[in-house]
């Protein structure tokens, strides 16, 4: 197979994981998931593999093969996996859990090579850009920052007391970080760095962006600048856009008939793809808000996306 410049990944609840080519909606490839449905895709920066976290394994498959066989699976987490990311040159891979824990893996060797407790159920993890610091947000509403120099939590918040912590964002040049929560609010920071390494977070504004649960805020990437966007995807059915300076609303990109569970941005931030229960995923155009691309093949709801349309990373 020669390898797409683009590749866009779904994952459903119909134990399904399909690649689709992004501009004709023509899905190529399903691979089978038979042992859990799938909570998170992430591509990894090489665009040669995709992780596909479930239940309780993450599993690693060939972007450029036509195996139904994973290349790899990760195994020590004891529930559902929630988050799954890579750092930049792909050396690592970090996850979070409902078991409670965060987790650091070497790509090139079986087995976890570190754990963090969050003692709750981990929802979503971030890695800063600055590559020695994970972001992780729980169920009980505390968001930890997860020093990987020091090996230890650098700093513990609560935004608000016992609401679970649906979804992290850092901004590219790691200036902001949001966290959307099951009340529709958005907790905006400044990140500042302290006289040492350690991150310090200064309240930069509180956003109500939904009446229901927000499932994903992304904040846009840096070829994007100087446009910077908040994209929150909700249980209200709707992602909304927000403008960062002032955090004024966009637009609202309306089309998905139920729960927006996922959305990631082109590598320009032209583009946002979203994934939504209704079983469909939806390519939008951020200049109109319109859905240019409606991606139907799955028959459950669709929970996750997966994109990954710039260039292999020279270097980070």
């Amino acid at each position: 197979m020669t390898q797409p410049s683009v590749i866009l990944a779904t994952a459903s609840y119909d134990h399904t994981i399909r690649f689709w080519e992004a501009k004709s909606g023509r899905c190529y490839r399903t691979i089978q998931y038979p042992d859990s449905q799938v909570n998170r895709l992430e591509i990894t920066p090489d665009k040669r593999y995709l992780a596909a976290a479930g239940n309780p394994h993450i599993k690693l498959f060939d972007v450029n093969s036509n195996s139904p066989h994973p290349v790899m699976s990760y195994d020590s987490h004891t529930a559902n996996v929630m988050a799954v990311g890579f750092q930049c040159d792909g050396n690592w891979m970090y996850s979070g859990s409902e078991d409670g824990t965060v987790k650091i893996w070497d790509l090139r060797a079986p087995g976890c090579q570190r754990e963090y407790e969050s003692r709750a159920a981990v929802n979503t993890v971030v890695l800063h850009p600055n590559q020695t610091e994970l972001i992780s947000g729980d169920q009980n509403g505390n968001i930890r920052v997860w020093d990987l120099t020091a090996n230890s939590c650098s700093c513990e918040l609560v935004p608000e007391v016992d609401t679970a912590v649906r979804s992290l964002t850092v901004m590219w040049d790691g200036s902001l970080v949001v966290a959307a929560n099951n009340h529709g609010t958005c907790y905006v920071w400044r990140l500042l760095r302290g006289n040492q390494t350690m991150t310090n977070f200064e309240p930069l504004h509180k956003l109500q962006a939904h009446n229901k649960y927000i499932l994903k805020c992304l904040l846009s990437p840096e070829f994007c600048d100087p446009h910077r966007y908040l994209a929150t995807a909700s249980a209200d059915h709707t992602v909304k856009i927000w403008n960062v300076d002032g955090f004024t609303l966009e637009k609202t990109l309306i089309g998905h008939q139920r729960w927006v569970w996922d959305c990631v941005f082109s590598v320009d931030g032209a583009y946002l793809i979203t994934a939504s229960s209704d079983t469909t995923a939806r390519l939008w155009s951020m200049s109109s808000g319109e859905d240019i691309r409606v991606y139907q093949g799955h028959h459950k709801a669709t929970v996750c996306c997966a994109l990954h349309d710039g260039a292999e990373p020279s270097s980070c």
